[in-house]
């Protein structure tokens, strides 16, 4: 006797789509078989997917929850949505596992972040969770052997800033050499490097330049955090990297074609280095910054050109790009609208929730894309590379039972009255071609028809481990 039993859907497997019928057991899934074939079996529940997708819950490599935001003429920060408010749109959405950060304080022991985090998140995430190290400033010798000891206890993935990204956050960013000797210690312990790249020097000259020529609006943005920064700084990166036997490299929110040429020169020469794009890139462009409200379009680096959003597009197709994700940062509409100037627009964005329907219309229903494709750019990618694959991410005996039943027939208009993260969406009144019926979180409906019966204690922790053939060559 099952648990559940989904059938009738088109399942969307590690082998690719087809009719399955799956069946779940204590958290798990069991058994797949054919359409009807699991009926003789039995279950406490079968849910009817007929006519809809079933897919593994997405994955969003890139959330940033209780996240300091600094406000203009303010000395303290508030916090962005805290991981139940987060995970809760992330459910309705058909994401069951989000990655977040645990920020290392100069004078601190690595150790201390990592439980400082783990007791904000404790009790407190409706889904499934990990935490990429965050390492910031001038990095202690000491700091390098714990941070040896964290990746072998499941903190797979260091993130490091080579730039302190606006003028007022100064001590963001970590120094090549230390850089270099990080890339020593995730080789070694089997983690890899999660890259913000921008050129600090080209990026604080155009602040000052701009600022000095009176163009400091927020619509200039996309000259201060430009196609040459990326470029600089990603080429310097895999340079450095390259110097270091085992060091792979995830480049996070590649905003730019320099970007993604320089990931893709560096893959056919067998690098192990992978790309994540922002959804915000992908749709938007810096043309948008001169909307209404344009600050909500914004993230870090910031938004590009035509030429750009083309490159990104066309290398997520088996190319330089392997994830979508968010920099979700969420916040009401009058905080992310709170700035006005090049140096104190707020970054991130809510998007959680739309964030699977929007790229399976964009990519699916508009560009032709097989769901496969779809399926590795939401889940599957980023549990292979960041260490939680196939435990999450696939359709298969023994992965978790993180189902998501996706609808095509529930074709919607997004409207921030409709969702269930912040005030505000940027893609109002953009339509979806599908939206999700009904999530899955180990085996535990979580969303049903628009109703949640998850709780705040339902989400775990993740631990992490990248394995071998990920860091070895590009693999995915």
């Amino acid at each position: 006797m099952l648990d559940l039993i989904v059938d009738g859907g088109t399942a969307v497997l590690p082998t690719g789509p087809e009719r399955a019928d799956i069946g779940v057991a204590h958290g798990r899934i069991a058994v797949i078989g054919g359409p009807g074939s699991l009926a003789a079996i039995g279950a406490a529940r079968t849910i009817d997917a007929a006519g809809q997708l079933v897919i593994p819950g997405g994955i969003d490599p890139h959330v940033h929850c209780s996240w300091p935001i600094p406000l203009p003429g303010q000395a303290q920060p508030m916090l962005s949505g805290p991981p139940e408010q987060v995970s809760r749109a992330a459910l309705f959405g058909g994401t069951t596992t989000i990655i977040d950060f645990a920020m290392w304080n100069p004078g601190e022991r690595l150790a201390q972040a990592i439980e400082r985090r783990r007791r904000e998140w404790a009790g407190a995430c409706c889904c499934d969770y990990g935490f990429h190290l965050m390492l910031q400033g001038k990095i202690p010798p000491e700091i390098l052997g714990e941070l040896g000891e964290a990746i072998a206890d499941g903190h797979a993935s260091v993130k490091i800033f080579t730039t302190d990204i606006t003028p007022s956050r100064r001590g963001r960013m970590v120094g090549f050499g230390d850089i270099w000797e990080i890339l020593k210690v995730t080789a070694g312990k089997g983690g890899i490097a999660v890259i913000h790249a921008e050129d600090n020097d080209i990026v604080m000259h155009m602040y000052e330049k701009l600022i000095r020529e009176d163009r400091a609006h927020f619509e200039n943005m996309a000259e201060v955090h430009n196609t040459l920064s990326e470029e600089l700084s990603f080429n310097r990166v895999i340079r450095l990297a390259g110097n270091v036997a085992g060091a792979a490299l995830y480049m996070m929110h590649t905003s730019a074609a320099t970007g993604v040429r320089a990931i893709a020169e560096a893959r056919a020469k067998g690098v192990p280095i992978y790309g994540e794009t922002l959804h915000q890139y992908l749709l938007c462009r810096a043309d948008d910054y001169k909307r209404p409200g344009g600050q909500m379009y914004h993230t870090y680096p910031s938004l590009k050109f035509a030429e750009d959003q083309a490159a990104l597009w066309d290398a997520t197709r088996g190319g330089a790009i392997q994830c979508v994700a968010t920099d979700e940062i969420c916040c009401p509409l009058k905080v992310k609208l709170q700035g006005s100037r090049i140096d104190d627009v707020t970054g991130g964005n809510a998007g959680i929730e739309p964030r699977l329907s929007l790229i399976y219309t964009e990519t699916v229903e508009k560009r032709g894309y097989g769901l496969a494709e779809f399926v590795g750019l939401v889940s599957s990618n980023a549990a292979k590379i960041l260490g939680l694959y196939p435990r999450k991410g696939a359709l298969a005996v023994g992965s978790d039972a993180d189902i998501v039943l996706l609808d095509p027939r529930r074709r919607r208009r997004l409207a921030a009255a409709d969702l269930h993260e912040a005030d505000y969406t940027p893609w109002e009144g953009r339509e979806v071609a599908a939206w999700p019926s009904m999530t899955i979180l180990r085996g535990k409906i979580a969303v049903e028809d628009g109703a949640f019966r998850g709780g705040a204690a339902d989400g775990m922790f993740l631990p992490r481990k990248v394995a071998a053939a990920i860091r070895e060559r590009p693999a995915v």
